[in-house]
């Protein structure tokens, strides 16, 4: 909770929905923050439905914020997805810039900066690891 921005917070509650993974998660950081807003589940499982939900509340005209439950949304989660259809849909996607795993890695790394490439997050699993 200590990384999140003046911006991301403000942005939240301005949303008039806020999309997320995991409710619960999603649930300490809005009371951390004072901030109560309707949540839409958002995630792998049901993305479809909850894209079509979405697209919907923004033909409405209202604001819709998407929140992962740690790091960049899009970056190795179902949000890209979501940007995609609403860019499909005519709406603009505009991005809060945050913290992401990836960057602060590669920023102490030591390792030239210049270029690099990111090709997702290592699985869970021990047994998905150790392959």
């Amino acid at each position: 909770m200590a990384d999140i921005t003046v911006r991301a917070i403000e942005v939240l509650k301005g949303a008039d929905v806020i999309a997320v993974e995991d409710t619960r998660q999603t649930a300490k950081l809005l009371t951390h923050f004072n901030i109560s807003k309707s949540l839409l589940r958002y995630n792998e499982h049901k993305w479809d439905v909850s894209c079509h939900q979405i697209i919907s509340r923004l033909q409405q005209g209202q604001s819709v914020a998407l929140l992962s439950d740690a790091g960049t949304p899009v970056i190795s989660d179902p949000g890209h997805h979501l940007v995609t259809e609403c860019s499909k849909a005519g709406f603009d996607v505009i991005p809060i810039p945050g913290p992401c795993a990836a960057i602060s890695a590669v920023s102490v790394s030591a390792i030239s900066a210049s270029s690099f490439t990111f090709v997702g997050f290592l699985p869970r699993g021990n047994p998905e690891r150790s392959r």
